[in-house]
């Protein structure tokens, strides 16, 4: 065996095979790395390149206002061609192409954007005008060119604006009881109120006392009736509303517990305008129903059902008063009502009580006895 520097044939053979094994080791790890690294920067440049197609963005808009749905560009590229769809049949509704410097808009279908829509020809960005809430629904923009496809979804939810509640009282419910005790004895009332509102939808109808929640009911329907009860007492000195609100506006009704103790109204005689005929049997009687220090109230006469006449005052602490001539022999019932939005009060009219003779007046009547004439 041939030994050169120490070293055999058979040990340099070895050592040649062995640092080639290691080599190659090494150089499949080192690409096993690279291949790696080099899928994910494809990866993160086709999601540059073609966008996030499964992002929604949500957009909640009020009725009637605009809405701008940005497309994400600050600038067009030359070959860029930008479409805008609605809906889940994917309905054309705008496109732009900077090759042909063409921009189109479509009513839809049904018309529904007919003269309510814009886009902008440098970003490429779409307004909407007028919003309804027919238009809530998903909108697609596609942006597609040579270098690069981006899709963007928004979400659009349009909310109807929101009536003010209304506070009412529901007389069928109210009561009262008597409470005593060891010391003293107190008349306690109770009265039973309603908040309500009319053709709503996606809202949440609240009673509160001061800021504190006391009671609520939600709706996800559309145009439907809410109402939501409450009992209180006539000495409650707290402060109570009525809220109703969706997730981008709310109105609010307050409760004065003071208006559900109106004063019950009068009816009196007016002598100085009543009148008589002498060629008739007909006579007519003038009333008048006042009330005194009251506010954001309404007067009205009544016959049956019927309204014949009314006042409204939204000024504090004055006095109203309210006319009706009605006939002696006037067999209809009359009755004169006093109410606010939740309470009333009515005095009914008894026409053979109050509709005589006014006193401090003389009656003559003449009768013929032959010669003699008999004065009463």
């Amino acid at each position: 065996m041939e030994v050169r520097g120490g070293f055999t044939h058979n040990q340099i053979n070895i050592t040649i095979q062995s640092c080639f094994k290691h080599f190659k080791g090494c150089f499949g790890e080192l690409m096993r790395k690279m291949a790696i690294k080099f899928i994910l920067f494809c990866l993160w440049h086709l999601v540059g390149v073609f966008g996030d197609s499964d992002e929604v963005r949500s957009l909640f808009v009020m009725e009637d206002d605009s809405v701008t749905l940005n497309s994400g560009l600050t600038e067009i590229q030359t070959d860029d061609e930008i479409e805008w769809r609605f809906g889940h049949t994917n309905l054309l509704i705008a496109e732009l192409s900077m090759k042909s410097s063409m921009i189109l808009l479509y009513d839809g279908d049904d018309g529904r954007f007919r003269d309510r829509l814009k886009l902008d020809h440098q970003t490429g960005s779409l307004t909407i005008t007028n919003i309804t809430t027919t238009d809530s629904g998903v909108f697609t923009v596609n942006i597609i060119s040579k270098s690069r496809e981006i899709r963007y979804r928004f979400n659009v939810t349009v909310y109807a604006r929101l009536p003010v509640p209304v506070i009412s009282r529901d007389s069928s419910q109210c009561s009262s009881s008597s409470s005593s005790s060891s010391s003293s004895s107190s008349s306690q009332q109770n009265c039973s109120l309603v908040c309500s509102v009319v053709n709503v939808g996606h809202v949440t109808l609240s009673w509160y006392k001061g800021n504190s929640l006391l009671s609520s009911i939600s709706v996800s329907d559309l145009s439907i009736s809410l109402s939501l009860p409450l009992e209180v007492e006539y000495q409650d000195k707290n402060t109570y509303s009525c809220v109703l609100n969706n997730p981008i506006s709310n109105q609010t009704q307050h409760l004065d517990i003071s208006d559900a103790r109106l004063p019950v109204p009068v009816i009196s005689r007016d002598c100085s305008s009543s009148s008589s005929s002498s060629s008739s049997s007909q006579q007519n009687c003038s009333l008048v129903c006042s009330v005194v220090n009251v506010g954001h109230v309404t007067l009205s006469w009544y016959k049956g059902n019927s309204l014949l006449s009314s006042i409204s005052v939204s000024d504090l602490s004055i006095s109203l008063s309210l006319p009706l001539e009605v006939e002696y022999q006037d067999k209809n019932s009359y009755s004169c009502v006093l109410n606010n939005p939740i309470s009333n009060q009515t005095q009914h009219l008894d026409i053979t009580q109050l509709c005589h003779t006014c006193s401090g007046t003389a009656e003559l009547i003449l009768v013929d006895v032959g010669a003699d004439i008999n004065v009463y």
